[in-house]
């Protein structure tokens, strides 16, 4: 019988790859790619794209809707007010939020880890732009 001829068959035997492992390697590799691709992120951490704006509409747009406040008028979000009441930054917005003044009260448990800088910054970001209508 000749080398590489299936006794049985008739038929040269089939070249094994030296490296069987390296599609599975490969397998393993692309199906880590895609679920990092498609994993939702964590509902909690620092400040994520659209973070800010989703727990303003969650916790916030109820008594200040489009930057305005419901319960008092001269305490809304419009930059002249921020800086008039002394939040002329993020920080000092991200403050208020947390632990809250005068009537409003504070929201540092219910926005979460970094929810209220996440929330600040994207105010700040709004109050900079005039508070556009989407």
């Amino acid at each position: 019988m000749a080398p590489g001829a299936s006794a049985s068959s008739g038929f040269p035997l089939r070249p094994t790859s030296p490296f069987p492992w390296r599609r599975l390697v490969a397998a393993v590799v692309g199906l880590l790619l895609l679920l990092a691709l498609l994993w939702p992120p964590p509902a909690w951490g620092l400040a994520q794209a659209g973070q800010g704006a989703q727990l303003f509409e969650n916790h916030c747009a109820g008594c200040h809707v489009n930057g305005g406040n419901i319960i008092r008028r001269g305490r809304t979000l419009r930059l002249e007010a921020l800086k008039r009441n002394g939040l002329a930054d993020p920080a000092a917005i991200a403050a208020v939020a947390a632990a809250g003044r005068g009537q409003m009260s504070g929201y540092g448990e219910v926005l979460g880890p970094g929810g209220p800088e996440a929330v600040a910054a994207w105010v700040w970001e709004q109050a900079q732009a005039g508070w556009p209508r989407a």
